[in-house]
């Protein structure tokens, strides 16, 4: 099994065979509009700007799972990304990342690539991990998505090679990013 065996909706509702994606290398972000991490579009948006023609593709999976942080519909979600970051990557319908309603797409990525904790070493790592534990200790249990902006990185044949959590900004991606280019 690969990320080529999911066939998704993009923010359109087009339906998208992630097959598509065969012989690029690929990161898979949960995102939400309201969140304090949403200003890693910037960074996804200036990996994909400076990568792009040579193989780079990033695939934004909005998601209203986290303290609500993505209540819009789609034509919002799409207007705000392209308005406040120039977001040209492709973006996804809303979808459920964690739980019984999960998308099989982010079951399969937390399965292939555990979660191994956070950067705390990040201005609000300690911050994040503190909220959880008090608000939503089932978060912290298992490989499941713990919040908002967790990238998965993806080789050109499919595999899921590394996992970045919320804590680590889209640029500390870049040299594995280029290793697999």
């Amino acid at each position: 099994m690969s990320i080529y065996d999911f066939k998704l909706k993009d923010i359109d509702g087009d339906d998208i065979n992630l097959s598509d994606y065969k012989g690029k290398v690929v990161v898979i972000v949960n995102t939400a509009s309201k969140c304090g991490f949403t200003p890693q579009y910037e960074g996804l948006e200036a990996l994909y700007s400076k990568y792009n023609d040579k193989g780079l593709e990033i695939l934004g999976f909005p998601c209203n799972q986290f303290a609500g942080q993505e209540p819009g519909e789609s034509g919002e979600i799409k207007n705000f990304c392209q308005l406040n970051y120039g977001v040209s990557f492709k973006m996804f319908e809303k979808i459920d990342v964690r739980g019984e309603n999960a998308h099989p797409l982010f079951n399969y990525l937390t399965k292939e690539k555990g979660f191994e904790g956070f950067d705390m070493k990040h201005p609000i790592g300690e911050t994040l991990y503190n909220a959880l534990k008090t608000n939503f200790p089932e978060y912290l249990e298992g490989d499941s998505v713990k919040w908002n902006f967790t990238k998965f990185l993806i080789d050109k044949e499919g595999n899921v090679v590394a996992r970045f959590e919320p804590t680590s900004e889209p640029s500390a991606m870049e040299a594995e990013i280029e290793k697999l280019l």
